[in-house]
């Protein structure tokens, strides 16, 4: 009989292999469920040793209930899904995956910033319903010379400045109060305030996390100082943008247009207006994928139950236990 059982909370992924062979070899047991609600995760999770999870909600009276659980390893980066405090006070470690995936982020904001600012989706669209040549009606603009905003400067953020520099921009600039001058600078970047991003850059890429300080914090005030022709990305999290102020401004042509990879409700609602504006390309929170940063992901959050098991702290720690 196995010592511990390790729970997946919600089978996001097609394949376990990954953690099958990591578990087996470790002589652990793996139990894979799809649990949805809190109801559904206190009842399969209740003798989890730990758990592994993608964005079920792990709430308060799911945490109370999880009594032998030592961990919730999150797959993924974001953990507003998961009461932290509640899990500190129960004694049971957080964990995510920090860096699996930041080439493939930067690489996607970089594509939805460029389809944007050339209109790729667009002009596809159009030349395949037989429009041709409408340079003058929807005007395109150069993209040198530019100023390029970036809200939030962690690991990504510095993936997508670094990409950026081949760009022949006129100015990058960074807005992160955690983040000295001096770390931009080594990154080629300009520390700017919350309004200089806003009002003067032409392209705005959102990399916030989400909690209850950052929700809705770009809504109409910040849409109606931004440039009318100020290209919006966000492979961030869709809650970090009051999307009812983004509707209003993309149909209101108060911005040039948003590359969104994320949203306020996923799957994307089909009755959503996102969905009929021209002047959006939109993606399936699919930035951070690629068939190598998911083993690397799987992998990540397999180790860092293991060193747990192990009595240490997981690799990547969200919470601290004392």
């Amino acid at each position: 009989m196995s010592k511990y059982k390790v729970v997946v909370a919600d089978s996001f992924f097609k394949s376990f292999e990954i953690e099958k062979k990591i578990f087996e070899d470790n002589d652990i047991d793996l139990i894979i469920t799809s649990s949805k609600t809190p109801a559904d995760l206190i009842e399969h999770c209740k003798d989890a040793d730990a758990i592994l999870c993608t964005s079920a909600p792990f709430t308060k009276e799911v945490i109370d209930s999880i009594k032998k659980c030592k961990i919730i390893s999150k797959y993924t980066v974001g953990v507003d899904n998961v009461n932290i405090e509640a899990c500190t006070d129960a004694k049971i470690w957080v964990s995510n995956v920090p860096d699996y995936g930041d080439e493939e982020v930067s690489d996607h904001a970089i594509a939805l910033w460029l389809s944007c600012a050339r209109k790729i989706a667009r002009r596809d669209f159009q030349v395949r319903n037989g429009i041709w040549n409408v340079a003058s009606e929807d005007p395109i603009y150069r993209i040198q010379g530019k100023t390029f905003g970036i809200l939030g400067f962690g690991a990504i953020a510095r993936c997508i400045a670094k990409k950026l520099q081949s760009f022949r921009l006129g100015k990058i600039l960074a807005y992160d109060p955690y983040v000295s001058a001096d770390v931009m600078t080594l990154h080629n970047v300009i520390k700017a305030d919350w309004d200089e991003i806003i009002s003067q850059s032409d392209y705005i890429s959102v990399n916030i996390p989400l909690n209850d300080n950052t929700r809705g914090m770009i809504g109409a005030n910040e849409f109606n100082r931004m440039k009318n022709t100020a290209i919006l990305i966000n492979t961030g999290r869709g809650a970090v943008i009051d999307e009812k102020a983004l509707i209003d401004a993309l149909q209101n042509h108060k911005i040039n247009s948003a590359g969104l990879d994320v949203f306020e409700s996923e799957p994307l609602n089909e009755a959503s207006p996102l969905m009929k504006l021209e002047n959006t390309v939109l993606t399936d929170h699919s930035a951070w994928y690629s068939e190598e940063s998911i083993v690397e992901m799987k992998t990540k959050a397999c180790k860092n139950i293991l060193e747990v098991f192990s009595g240490n702290q997981p690799i990547y720690p969200v919470n601290h236990l004392t």
